[in-house]
């Protein structure tokens, strides 16, 4: 296992679409243990393949306090949505911004484990929002996109402003 790079917006291999995953060879559980690490190191409960510029459908989650509901969805879709929550969200690739979005409530999900057995599955509360999320990268899609035109600018320009200085 290793850590690999987050994206950080306005970087724009994170409007990338991800491509299907054909293959469920061995490195594929690869990534997927190297996602779970990267994702507990930088403290999120999602991360999704787009984020660590690997282009496919694929994304992680973990949701619990003690890291023990480790969920890898691939090839992942929504069937089903069912009511509208609101929730505070924050990105990995998006550090330090948290905005409320306008998400469903319970979805149902159909995907892939990583060795390639299909599975669906009902999902309402913060899994059901953080699933949206992850999907939502690989369709090179972020949660700011659902915020006004004004608010996504002035969000630009803070991470601009803030990866130039990085870069000094």
């Amino acid at each position: 296992m290793s850590l690999r790079d987050v994206l950080i917006y306005p970087d724009d291999r994170l409007r990338e679409i991800a491509e299907p995953v054909d293959s469920f060879e061995p490195a594929l559980s690869e990534l997927v243990a190297d996602m779970f690490e990267t994702m507990y190191e930088e403290r999120g409960i999602g991360l999704a393949a787009t984020q660590i510029d690997q282009h496919r459908r694929l994304f992680v989650t973990d949701v619990s306090e003690d890291r023990s509901g480790a969920l890898a969805f691939v090839n992942p879709e929504i069937l089903e949505r069912a009511g509208v929550v609101e929730c505070e969200e924050g990105c990995l690739s998006i550090p330090g911004i948290n905005e409320t979005i306008r998400r469903a409530e319970r979805i149902l999900v159909r995907a892939q484990d990583e060795k390639g057995k299909t599975f669906e599955q009902e999902i309402d509360g913060l899994l059901a929002i953080c699933i949206q999320h992850e999907l939502d990268h690989l369709e090179g899609r972020l949660f700011i996109d659902y915020l006004s035109p004004l608010k996504q600018q002035r969000i630009r320009k803070k991470m601009t402003k803030a990866a130039r200085r990085e870069r000094v």
